[in-house]
């Protein structure tokens, strides 16, 4: 079946078939070895993106450029101080503005219905590089870097954590639960994510062989674990709940008697950095050879290239 995702949004995982998922990740291998090889693309020759950050970002600001710039476009970065969404200027205005002006809209901040809103109004692809439900573009990171070490998702238990109501708990559920991975979160259950999504996701999994599970327990919800991930406790914004947080989550620290706990001699660990080592890893875990964050790290480029590549790309 031929995929075409010209024009699509990059919203959420949850508008995303199976295949079309799978599509972005053979993508974005295919160009992680042309870039390995010091080949340059044209696919994005006489494109312009707008990269819209209300919050800050080295990983997604770095990959967005870069990977614009690989494939021959012009990426400019406009920061919270050079955007007044629902400001001064509203959404709508923001995104009819730029989307005349603009082949594609990355937009980076707080609300969801704010990257929505710009997704009804622009006229031209908007992605979603972090909001606080959804993180897609970090999802097919991991998925990527996953598939490289195990050759499949399909069938691979993935374990998150600590936070199980954040944004990455979120999309990786959803993730896991179009490609069939066995997905866990360990965390207290004050912790455990909105039972509508829960239900949503579980139902999925049914469909692609997967599962969605949960434990408050760490050690048994790690064993057998191809992937152990976590991120930090207190997302931007939540700074406030940091000690409460520490309290609360300590037992979900990912250490090196955790990472034995998975029975496994394989079990690589994840993070979507930045990491706040001593909180929710050590510092033996994340410079381990398991560690494979920094592959992790560079997929970001690798993933969000293929998502404007296969949305306003010349392919």
């Amino acid at each position: 079946m031929a995929i075409n995702l010209k024009g699509r949004h990059f919203l959420t995982l949850r508008d995303f078939s199976p295949q079309e998922i799978q599509y972005l990740l053979d993508l974005s291998a295919s160009l992680k070895s042309k870039k390995r090889a010091g080949i340059r693309g044209k696919a994005l020759e006489g494109k312009n993106i707008a990269l819209l950050f209300e919050k800050p970002s080295t990983r997604t600001r770095c990959a967005f450029t870069a990977a614009c710039v690989d494939e021959g476009g012009h990426a400019e970065y406009l920061g919270k101080n050079d955007i007044q969404l629902g400001h001064k200027e509203s959404v709508a205005d923001t995104a009819r503005v730029l989307g005349r002006m603009f082949d594609g809209i990355q937009f980076r901040g707080f609300e969801q219905k704010t990257v929505e809103e710009l997704a009804r109004y622009a006229g031209v692809p908007v992605w979603n590089g972090l909001t606080d439900l959804y993180h897609p573009t970090q999802i097919l990171a991991d998925f990527l870097t996953i598939q490289e070490n195990f050759g499949t998702l399909k069938g691979v238990r993935l374990v998150y954590l600590g936070d199980g109501r954040n944004n990455m708990a979120n999309s990786l559920m959803i993730g896991s639960a179009k490609l069939g991975l066995h997905f866990v979160i360990a965390s207290p259950k004050s912790l455990f994510p909105q039972s509508e999504l829960v239900n949503e996701c579980k139902a999925l999994a049914e469909e692609t062989g997967g599962s969605i599970s949960f434990f408050e327990n760490p050690k048994e919800a790690v064993e057998g674990a191809h992937a152990i991930y976590t991120d930090v406790w207190a997302s931007m914004g939540e700074e406030d709940k940091l000690q409460e947080r520490i309290a609360l989550l300590e037992p979900y620290r990912v250490d090196a008697s955790l990472m034995a706990s998975t029975g496994r001699d394989d079990s690589i660990f994840l993070h979507c950095l930045p990491a706040v080592k001593g909180n929710e890893v050590t510092e033996e875990v994340f410079e381990s050879s398991q560690s494979k964050v920094f592959d992790e790290a560079e997929n970001r480029l690798h993933t969000i290239k293929a998502v404007m590549v296969a949305t306003i790309g010349n392919i």
